[in-house]
C-alpha cells in the first residue's frame, strides 16, 4: 500500500492549528536526497529522474513529472483536488500536468495536517498559492539566466516558461535543477483572481477515477506481507470492566492463532477488550463470536436512555452558567406582552461513516513502528501516539490512506492506539477493523442535547427577550481529566450568543450533565444539535407576534450582515412571497458559527395519511471565495442529507447500559428515493472572508424542515427525530 500513496484533537486545537499553518510553508528549497519526508523517500525511489523538492509540496523531475502533495486529508470532500489546485493555480499547471500525493503527518509539512473544522482551504489558501507562485518565480529566473534575458521578459504557462520577445521555451522539467539552487522569494506576487484558471473552476477530482474504478486506496484496503487479522469482543455496556474470558472454543477454530487483552483509550475513558488473532478476518470474527467473556458492569446496566432524558429535564430547571449576555433579560421578559416557553430535545447520534474504523500496524524488530490508516489527523497521530509507546516520531511512518468518511469520528486514534497494543504485544503486522455494529454500539456519539427556551414579545410585535438555556454534557470532560465541569464549555453552546440577530436582553446559560458514555465532535457540532432548537423557537416567537417568519428575522437585521445576505438570497431564489398551495409549506432556517455560514428553505407536501413530503431544499452557502463550486455543491448536498437523517431517522437509544442500535437496519440513513431535490446558490465576496464549505451546510436543515412541517400542517415539532411518516399534534 505505502506504494500507492494517491492515496484525539479538539475544536479549539483547529484554530491553534490554523495558526500555525504558515510553518508549513518551509521557505527553502533542497534536492529530494537531502529531504526526510518519508512520502518524498517512497516517490524517488519509484521515480526514474532525480527530483527537486520546491518547498515541501512540490516535487519537478527533470523528466518533467511534477507532483504535488495534499496535506488534507481525502475523506470524501475534495481536498485531494482543492488543496494541489491552490499550488497549481499559481505554478500555472494544467489539470493534467501533475499528481498528487497524500502526506502523512512528516514534520516537514507542518502541525496543521488535519481535515476537520471545514479549515482546509481556509488554512490552506494563501500558504499553498504562496508555495506555488515562489516554485513560478524561481523557474523564470532560471530559465532567465539560461537564455540571459531579464526574467521580466519571461513568463509562466503550462509547465513552461517562456520568452515572449522570442516566443522560446522551455519545460520546468530541464529547469529544476538550476532552479533548485536559487532562494526562495519570501514574498512571491500572487495572481490578481481575475486571472485565475482553476481557482473558482469545476475543476476535475484526481481522486474520482480513482474511486469510481476501484483503484483508490481506503485504510481498510491495506496489505502488508505476513499480516494477520484482528477483531476485538468489547464491554457492550460503557463503564464496565473485565472480569474473565475463555478461549476454548475460540482456540479450536481454524486460523485463529491467539487470543489477548487489549485496552481501547479514548480521551480519559479507558476499556479493556479481549481480541482474537487469526490468519484472515472471517476466522478473526468467528473466532470472537464463539468467546465466553464475563463483565462487571459496576452497576453500569442501569444506565437507559428514559431515565437520562428525565435528568436532563429535570436539571433545566437550575439557572446553569451565563454563556453571554446583553441588556436586562429578566426585567425585559417579566414586562413582554407575550411570554413564550419552549423545551427542545436532540438524540445521541452514532458517525456512521461507511467505511468502518481500521489499522494496520506493523511493530518493527528495530522498534519502529509503520501505520496504515484511515484518519483525519495525520499530524496528531506523529504527535500524540508516539510518547505512549515510548517512541519518537522519527520512529513513526505513517500512511495516509482516502477515507471512507470520517463526520468527526477520524479526528479520533482510539482504534490506532488498540492496533498498535496489538502489533507490539504479536511482534507482527496486525490488521484490525471494527465491524459496524462495534462502529454503531461502540462509540463515540453526539452528545445528547436538550434546550430550554424562552422569549418575550412586545405588544408591537418586537422581540425583546431571548433566553437559550442548553443543559448537556461535555465533549471535553471526555478529552481532558482536568476539565473543570463547574464552569463554562463554550464548546456546548456553540453559536447561540453570535448570531446576527439584534435582541436588545439576551440571556443564554449553560447547565452541565455528567455521563460516562463517551462523546465527540460530529459533523458541525454542536450546531447540529443547538441550531434546531434555536431556529425553531424563532419561529415561534414570529408566529406569537403574528409575523411571516422570514420578515421576523429580516425585522431583527437591521445593520448590513453576511447573515442578512443569506436570508434575503433565499428568500429570492425560493420566491418565498408566492404563495404555496394549500397543504404545501415553507421553512427557513440559517445558522452562522465557528465553521462558517449557511442557511436554508424547505418546502414540504402534507399527505392525507397525517404525514409530510419534503419535495425541495434551496439552500445558500456564504463564502469568501470559492476554490471548486462542484467541490462545494456536493459538500452541501452532503451536509443536506446528514440533517436530514439526523432529524427523521432514530437515534442511538440505551438500554440495561448498552446502545440498542446496531447496524443500518435499526440506524438507518437517508434513502436515494427519500431524497428531495436540493438547489445550491453560492455567496462569495472574492477573498474577503474564507469561510468553510464542510459543515455549513447542516444545521439549518432540521430546523427549516421543521419550521416548514408547522407551516403546513400546524404541528409543532420539537423533539428530533420526529417521524414524518406520522406526525402528532
Amino acid at each position: 500500500m505505502s506504494a500507492q500513496k494517491n492515496t484525539t484533537v479538539n475544536r479549539r486545537d483547529f484554530l491553534r492549528y490554523a495558526g500555525l499553518s504558515g510553518t508549513a510553508f518551509v521557505l527553502g528549497i533542497s534536492s529530494a536526497t537531502a529531504t526526510d519526508m518519508a512520502t518524498v523517500q517512497t516517490l524517488r525511489s519509484t521515480a526514474p529522474n532525480p527530483g527537486y523538492t520546491f518547498t515541501p509540496y512540490i516535487i519537478i523531475e527533470k523528466s518533467g513529472k511534477i507532483t504535488l502533495f495534499n496535506s488534507k486529508p481525502e475523506i470524501g470532500q475534495g481536498t485531494f483536488q482543492s488543496i494541489p489546485v491552490l499550488i497549481a493555480e499559481e505554478l500555472e499547471l494544467a489539470p493534467d500536468q501533475y499528481t498528487v500525493l497524500q502526506t502523512g503527518g512528516e514534520s516537514t509539512f507542518g502541525d496543521a495536517q488535519f481535515s476537520g473544522g471545514s479549515f482546509s482551504v481556509r488554512s490552506s489558501y494563501n500558504d499553498m498559492r504562496k508555495a506555488g507562485a515562489a516554485a513560478k518565480e524561481m523557474l523564470i529566473t532560471a530559465a532567465g539566466k539560461q537564455w540571459g534575458v531579464p526574467a521580466s521578459e519571461c513568463y509562466a504557462e503550462k509547465a513552461t516558461v517562456v520568452h515572449k520577445p522570442s516566443g522560446k521555451r522551455i519545460g520546468y522539467g530541464e529547469l529544476a535543477e538550476a532552479a533548485s539552487r536559487l532562494e526562495v522569494p519570501k514574498s512571491p506576487v500572487l495572481k490578481d483572481p481575475k486571472d485565475f484558471k482553476l481557482i473558482g473552476k469545476s475543476v476535475k477530482r484526481q481522486d474520482v477515477p480513482l474511486k469510481v474504478s476501484g483503484k483508490a486506496v481506503f485504510g481498510i484496503d491495506a496489505d502488508v506481507p505476513g499480516m494477520v487479522y484482528a477483531s476485538v469482543e468489547h464491554c457492550p455496556v460503557f463503564g464496565a470492566t473485565l472480569k474473565t474470558y475463555d478461549k476454548t472454543a475460540t482456540m479450536k477454530i481454524a486460523g485463529v492463532e491467539q487470543v489477548l487483552e487489549v485496552e481501547r483509550v479514548f480521551g480519559v475513558y479507558k476499556s479493556t477488550g479481549v481480541a482474537v488473532i487469526a490468519r484472515n478476518y472471517w476466522a478473526a470474527l468467528k473466532g470472537r463470536k464463539a468467546l465466553n467473556v464475563a463483565w462487571d458492569y459496576q452497576g453500569k446496566e442501569a444506565f437507559n436512555s428514559a431515565g437520562y432524558s428525565q435528568s436532563l429535564r429535570d436539571l433545566a430547571k437550575k439557572e446553569g452558567v451565563l454563556d453571554a449576555g446583553a441588556g436586562d433579560f429578566d426585567k425585559a421578559f417579566g414586562e413582554a406582552g407575550k411570554k413564550i416557553e419552549a423545551f427542545y430535545e436532540t438524540p445521541f447520534v452514532a458517525h456512521s461513516p461507511m467505511e468502518a474504523m481500521n489499522c494496520t500496524a506493523h511493530w518493527k524488530a528495530d522498534n519502529t513502528l509503520e501505520i496504515w490508516t484511515s484518519t483525519q489527523v495525520p499530524s496528531d497521530i506523529l504527535r500524540d501516539l508516539p510518547p505512549l509507546f515510548g517512541l519518537k516520531a522519527s520512529d513513526v511512518t505513517l500512511h495516509t490512506a482516502f477515507s471512507g468518511g470520517g463526520f468527526g469520528r477520524r479526528l479520533a486514534i482510539d482504534f490506532i492506539i488498540e492496533a498498535v497494543n496489538l502489533t507490539k504485544a504479536i511482534k507482527k503486522p496486525v490488521k484490525l477493523i471494527w465491524t459496524r455494529e462495534d462502529d454503531t454500539q461502540l462509540g463515540p456519539f453526539r452528545p445528547q442535547t436538550f434546550s430550554a427556551m424562552k422569549g418575550g414579545i412586545s405588544a408591537d410585535g418586537k422581540l425583546v427577550a431571548f433566553q437559550h438555556k442548553v443543559i448537556s454534557p461535555t465533549i471535553m470532560s471526555f478529552l481532558n481529566p482536568a476539565n473543570d465541569k463547574t464552569k463554562l464549555d463554550q464548546t456546548m453552546t456553540e453559536g447561540i450568543s453570535h448570531q446576527a440577530y439584534e435582541i436588545p436582553n439576551t440571556k443564554n446559560l449553560f447547565v452541565y450533565a455528567d455521563i460516562h458514555v463517551p462523546m465527540f465532535w460530529w459533523r458541525s457540532v454542536t450546531s447540529s444539535t443547538l441550531a434546531f432548537s434555536h431556529e425553531c423557537f424563532l419561529d415561534e416567537l414570529a408566529h406569537a407576534a403574528g409575523k411571516d417568519p422570514m420578515a421576523f428575522r429580516l425585522g431583527m437585521l437591521t445593520k448590513d450582515s453576511d447573515t442578512k445576505r443569506v436570508l434575503q438570497k433565499l428568500k429570492e431564489v425560493s420566491n418565498w412571497d408566492t404563495p404555496l398551495p394549500k397543504g404545501k409549506g415553507r421553512g427557513v432556517a440559517q445558522w452562522d458559527f465557528f465553521a462558517g455560514l449557511g442557511g436554508q428553505v424547505i418546502e414540504v407536501s402534507r399527505r392525507s395519511d397525517n404525514s409530510v413530503k419534503i419535495d425541495k431544499v434551496y439552500a445558500v452557502i456564504d463564502l469568501g471565495t470559492v476554490v471548486n463550486p462542484d467541490n462545494v455543491k456536493a459538500q452541501v448536498e452532503g451536509a443536506v442529507v446528514m440533517g436530514i437523517t439526523a432529524a427523521i431517522k432514530n437515534g442511538i437509544t440505551f438500554a440495561g447500559g448498552k446502545t440498542e442500535q446496531s447496524n443500518f437496519h435499526d440506524n438507518p440513513v437517508l434513502r436515494i428515493n427519500e431524497m428531495p431535490a436540493i438547489e445550491v446558490h453560492i455567496l462569495a465576496e472574492g477573498g474577503k472572508n474564507i469561510k468553510g464549505v464542510g459543515e455549513p451546510g447542516l444545521p439549518p436543515v432540521a430546523p427549516a424542515l421543521a419550521n416548514a412541517i408547522f407551516a403546513a400542517t400546524g404541528i409543532r415539532v420539537r423533539k428530533m427525530p420526529f417521524d414524518i411518516d406520522n406526525l402528532n399534534a
